[in-house]
């Protein structure tokens, strides 16, 4: 087998396989880390660049990982440090590690259970039953970011399918960040989409859009409620401007710029017939 480093110093294969595992795609990290392995020879460098570009590519995908029977995604909103993470429901810090998508080292955490708990408690119950209903396979978590005066909460949603035997692969996620003030509320949510198609061709779609917001509250008592139809609209707003796009995109691809100038009649046209009348 040749190697892709041969001849190539660990200071200059390094840059390469970190710029190869940033552009895998969603669900397909551990087959690229699988196919440098065999290309890089260099067992060493492969290991140390895989964990530390999963480390930088967990936080921004926000993998799920199974702990006591309940979802908590790695996000950089509960990175402790050293490689450990929050669980916001059971009150534990966890390592995690990255390539293998496996939690261990639980430790318990002291959270101040305080009203700022219990609103975040409201919101990760209220975000749960929206995405349960949603997102068939989705994924939530709600974390409290530390403030001096301002009351700040981050909201999580992970979605995915990954479906290698059908030569696809796709992830939804969304991040939304609330600040609380005695007058306002303001809501910054962040949208991500990526698919990957990979049956013959080699297609990557990449979406993403931010948005910024007051959030009328009037009662403390339907604030996460409240939230949630926030989320809910937004949502269907992104779903919406996705499905436009790709129509027209379909449209004026395959009908203007990938086929020949003929008139769009939708039938289909029977060559055969035509080369048999050519031939007469």
């Amino acid at each position: 087998s040749t190697c892709l480093g041969q001849g190539l110093l660990p200071l200059e294969k390094a840059p390469l396989v970190c710029s190869l595992l940033l552009q895998a795609p969603p669900g397909e990290f551990a087959q690229v880390i699988q196919d440098l392995w065999v290309l890089v020879c260099d067992e060493e460098l492969l290991r140390r660049e895989a964990a530390r570009m999963g480390a930088w590519r967990s936080q921004g995908h926000f993998p799920p990982v199974q702990i006591n029977g309940h979802i908590v995604l790695v996000t950089r909103y509960d990175y402790l440090g050293g490689n450990r993470f929050f669980d916001p429901q059971d009150k534990l810090s966890f390592a995690f590690d990255h390539p293998s998508g496996v939690a261990s080292k639980y430790q318990l955490h002291d959270v101040l259970l305080d009203e700022g708990e219990l609103q975040r408690g409201a919101l990760h119950q209220g975000l749960k039953v929206y995405v349960s209903r949603h997102f068939p396979t989705g994924n939530c978590c709600v974390f409290r970011k530390n403030a001096r005066k301002t009351q700040i909460f981050v909201a999580c949603i992970e979605a995915h399918q990954y479906q290698p035997s059908g030569c696809w692969n796709g992830l939804w996620k969304s991040d939304w960040t609330l600040v609380l003030t005695p007058l306002t509320t303001q809501v910054t949510g962040i949208f991500l989409l990526q698919m990957h198609h990979f049956n013959s061709t080699n297609l990557h779609v990449t979406v993403s859009k931010s948005v910024s917001e007051p959030l009328n509250v009037t009662d403390q008592s339907q604030f996460a409620t409240d939230f949630v139809k926030f989320v809910k609209a937004e949502d269907t707003k992104l779903h919406i401007a996705i499905l436009e796009d790709m129509q027209a995109l379909s449209e004026d691809i395959w009908g203007k710029n990938l086929r020949r100038k003929l008139p769009i009649t939708r039938t289909f046209i029977n060559w055969n017939r035509l080369l048999n009348e050519q031939r007469l």
